[in-house]
């Protein structure tokens, strides 16, 4: 078995002016309540994520102005943020894109409370997309 089998879509991120005004959409529309949401100060934004299935959606809203989040809906508007994928083993996945010449948007992988390890792959190398690989700590997946 090939080892990207194990790979799956974790979470579609999407940027959002306000997780509120977006939840009232996914909600009354979907019936989708959110599993968790949280604050992430080193990124300077606020997440809710939805579950859908076996992944889920991120919503991302900015909690300051100079916010990677606020830059993207300055720049482009709401929307598609970034596709996540998860993957067994980040160093692995990052030391074999590395090799292949893949530019990523920072050189060291990042960890959130909880073990929750990711590393973002810049558009660049990736036909325009921002993809995130991120990893879970060996006893299931966490939240924040």
């Amino acid at each position: 078995m090939s080892s990207h089998q194990n790979f799956k879509i974790d979470h579609i991120g999407i940027a959002v002016n306000s997780i509120d005004q977006a939840l009232e959409f996914y909600r009354d529309a979907l019936g989708v309540e959110p599993s968790d949401r949280f604050l992430v100060e080193r990124e300077k934004i606020e997440a809710a994520l939805l579950p859908l299935g076996e992944s889920r959606l991120e919503l991302l809203e900015s909690s300051s102005e100079d916010s990677v989040i606020a830059r993207f809906i300055d720049k482009r508007g709401e929307g598609l943020h970034h596709v996540a994928i998860r993957v067994p083993d980040l160093e692995s996945a990052v030391k074999k894109i590395c090799v292949s010449g893949v530019r990523l948007i920072t050189d060291e992988i990042q960890t959130r409370p909880g073990g929750y390890r990711y590393i973002f792959i810049h558009p660049d190398s990736v036909a325009g997309v921002l993809l995130e690989l991120v990893e879970y700590p060996e006893d299931g997946e966490i939240t924040g």
